[in-house]
């Protein structure tokens, strides 16, 4: 048997984590239980169990129930405290997966009302990355994400919010939840906003709907990365158009087979995206439901897609090039990637 290298030594940058989906499964039960939330079963067998549970999000009912678990997760995080908890600990995961910079994706409403308003939430939140990215060593950027269920408006108050916050650590702008929700059309003017700022557009689109909603992040949003991207590979010349104007895709894998929309890790079409030149930056999306974090992303794309040793050091290339980190963090980055496809396998 090939010997090979091991991943979580790899150099890399992960661009696609939110959150309160980035919690230890530990640190939910801890606040859970300090602060008296009753926790919906699924949710606790999912944390103290061995398998994330299958959430089908593909259909309306599936994802209700993926963002009911998702929201009582994040009904544990109420203080300060517990945001520069989780931070630190997502800091602290991340090292242990060979990540060299993370950019951690949040929507600052989720947390307003118990932080004391919208402001106070993202600068709580802003000097928890901070404080963690010195005492750890790790760099940390915030991508601010506005959420489609709810009105482009909202969307634009947080894009003038994130671009004020942009010389505090506010890379990026996004979009997420529900695909089949809301047009991104809609939130055309916010992410013009942001593009505006200086900010990176990086909105979700292309999993649990099809290429079009990649096209629509493409020609409505002007993306420069897609959270997920992988149903692009359904239409070539999607794939060829991303590829040319390198986009990359935040692709996701574990997270693609837990919420159903593909049916094992070998479905996923990591190698079309791969071989079509098309650049990735695999992510861990919410490994507090889907049970994984960075590192095992690598492990995907090794065992189920065949990639060498070779092949997942480009994927780590590609996630460092599409960072929004300074320059000689890249350069360090792509020099250890080096490094590790030259020193001996294990």
């Amino acid at each position: 048997m090939e010997r090979v290298r091991d991943v979580s030594e790899l150099p890399k940058a992960h661009l696609h984590l939110h959150f309160t989906g980035s919690m230890r499964p530990g640190t939910v039960l801890e606040l859970a239980d300090k602060y008296g939330v009753r926790l919906p079963d699924a949710l606790t067998e999912a944390l103290t169990g061995d398998e994330p549970p299958r959430l089908r999000a593909t259909d309306e009912r599936g994802w209700f129930r993926f963002q009911r678990l998702y929201d009582a997760a994040r009904s544990c995080v109420r203080e300060p405290d517990d945001i520069r908890r989780l931070v630190r600990e997502a800091a602290e995961e991340d090292l242990k997966d060979g990540s060299g910079w993370l950019e951690i994706q949040v929507d600052p409403t989720s947390y307003a009302p118990r932080l004391g308003g919208l402001i106070p939430a993202l600068e709580i939140i802003l000097d928890a990355v901070d404080t963690a990215s010195r005492d750890t060593g790790l760099g940390m950027r915030v991508l601010v994400a506005a959420n489609r269920m709810k009105h482009p408006l909202d969307a634009r108050t947080l894009a003038r919010l994130a671009v004020r916050y942009a010389d505090r650590g506010v890379v990026g702008f996004g979009l997420s939840n529900d695909e089949r929700r809301g047009m991104a059309r809609d939130f055309d003017r916010a992410f013009h906003i942001a593009r505006e700022g200086g900010l990176l557009s990086a909105p979700h689109g292309g999993e649990l709907t099809g290429p079009a909603s990649v096209r629509d992040c493409l020609d409505d949003l002007h993306a420069h990365r897609i959270g997920h991207g992988v149903r692009a590979a359904e239409d070539p010349r999607l794939l060829k158009r991303l590829a040319d104007r390198q986009v990359t895709c935040e692709v996701c894998p574990a997270s693609n087979v837990a919420l159903g929309v593909y049916e094992k890790h070998a479905d996923v079409p990591l190698r079309t995206l791969f071989e079509a030149g098309v650049p990735l930056a695999l992510g861990a999306d919410d490994p507090l439901l889907f049970g994984s974090r960075l590192a095992a992303q690598y492990e995907i794309a090794r065992r189920h897609h065949g990639f060498t040793d070779a092949e997942l050091a480009e994927l780590a290339r590609q996630s460092v090039r599409a960072s929004a980190a300074p320059q000689d963090v890249k350069e360090k980055l792509l020099s250890g990637v080096d490094d590790w496809l030259s020193g001996p396998a294990a």
